[in-house]
């Protein structure tokens, strides 16, 4: 049963992190960005990867908060 909940929390936050990451590096070019003043030294696949990991990460959170708030309450 956990396996089948992560699994419904994960995969619509994997597809949503694949729409997310379209339009905005449809945007935004990765060799632009900076951190903290430098340029970032990664290439434009590495900016794209640890992007799409961080908006899955993020849209997972949410999917997680809203499963944990949508489960019965038991009283005691």
């Amino acid at each position: 049963m956990r396996v089948r909940r992560l699994l419904l929390i994960m995969w619509p936050a994997f597809l949503a992190a694949g729409l997310l990451t379209m339009p905005v590096f449809a945007m935004v070019d990765p060799q632009d960005l900076h951190w903290f003043g430098h340029p970032l030294a990664l290439s434009r696949a590495g900016v794209y990867t640890l992007a799409f990991f961080a908006f899955w990460a993020i849209v997972a959170v949410a999917s997680s908060m809203t499963a944990l708030l949508a489960s019965p309450v038991t009283e005691d």
